[in-house]
């Protein structure tokens, strides 16, 4: 486990956020890249308690680690965010921030789920022209879901919106009211993996699998632990936006009137895309889709890798990810 660094900044419209830069004494001549986690969780999602993670592949491969604890931030004041806010306030200052801080005038980025789907927005807008090479996993341009997920958002999220307005996979642990108790009971009747309770709540929350997010086998038992205290607060607002995503195939604006594929990217960065085959979350399919749209406009310029026996986030979570995953990406960042 890494120790960091913090550098609180201001988004674009004010709101708190924080950066951590990986504390090392390693020497970093290739300059920053930026880590951006999903929704609902925080920076130290790339952390794993593994023998090396991720942040051990960059650091050893002389890069500048800093990660972005935007307002979907676990650590973050609790807010009503959806994907248009996020891309427009705080990926934009984050990168703003780090070049201000370390003199680079050009940096590269690794993103994951909604963090990879808000900072498409970003570059597609032209909001982030500073970040030349994005590693992208799970899910960027075309959310593309199984008709069982389509299921749930479409006919549970009705349901679950006047009873709350945020769900909260810390619940499956502590549950400190009735209705925190009466989600908890109902992922219980629902999800019997092999699972911790936390587990089991996020895959009730962000997926139709058992469980969504992860395979099992890819997982250390220190790691399943690790992760009850990586999950927290998801509002509906990014749930209500992610809806309409999901139903248009390609990432829309919040209120539903632009279509972020329908012009040309306002962005010459290079997009490697990552996805795990066996994602119950978002389906593979999703990275095909929006490596396609970026290979229609600069052919043979992105890269595409599909992991057949990797799902969600143990792409960066993954006992041996950092033999079988983690080399392609220092590879595609450092292309």
């Amino acid at each position: 486990m890494h120790l960091f660094d913090e550098f609180p900044f201001s988004s674009i419209d004010g709101f708190q956020c924080n950066l951590w830069r990986l504390k090392t004494d390693k020497a970093t001549p290739k300059g920053p890249v930026l880590l951006i986690h999903g929704a609902g969780v925080k920076s130290n999602v790339f952390n794993a308690p593994n023998e090396k993670n991720l942040l051990d592949s960059l650091s050893e491969a002389g890069y500048d680690v800093w990660l972005e604890n935007w307002r979907g931030s676990m650590l973050c004041k609790p807010n009503e965010w959806n994907l248009d806010i996020v891309a427009e306030n705080d990926h934009p200052a984050a990168v703003q921030e780090i070049c201000r801080r370390t003199g680079y005038a050009k940096i590269k980025a690794v993103i994951h789920c909604q963090g990879s789907t808000s900072f498409m927005i970003s570059a597609l807008k032209g909001l982030v022209p500073q970040v030349t090479t994005i590693v992208t996993n799970a899910v960027s341009l075309h959310p593309v879901v199984s008709g069982a997920s389509r299921f749930k958002i479409n006919f549970l999220l009705p349901v679950v919106k006047p009873i709350t307005s945020y769900l909260n996979p810390h619940w499956g642990d502590v549950a400190p009211d009735f209705k925190s108790k009466a989600f908890r009971a109902l992922v219980n009747l629902t999800h019997w993996e092999n699972d911790t309770n936390v587990g089991k709540f996020v895959s009730f929350t962000y997926g139709v699998g058992h469980p969504a997010l992860w395979e099992l086998d890819n997982l250390t038992d220190t790691t399943k632990d690790w992760i009850r205290g990586e999950f927290g607060y998801v509002p509906m607002s990014f749930f209500d936006h992610i809806k309409k995503c999901i139903a248009a195939g390609v990432l829309v604006s919040a209120d539903g009137k632009v279509n972020y594929a329908a012009s040309k990217p306002q962005t010459s960065a290079r997009f490697a895309f990552f996805a795990g085959k066996l994602n119950k979350c978002f389906s593979y399919d999703s990275q095909v889709n929006s490596y396609n749209y970026f290979n229609s406009y600069h052919p043979g310029y992105h890269k595409l890798y599909v992991y057949d026996t990797y799902s969600h986030l143990d792409v960066f979570m993954g006992k041996n990810a950092y033999t079988d995953i983690f080399p392609a990406m220092v590879k595609e960042l450092n292309d």
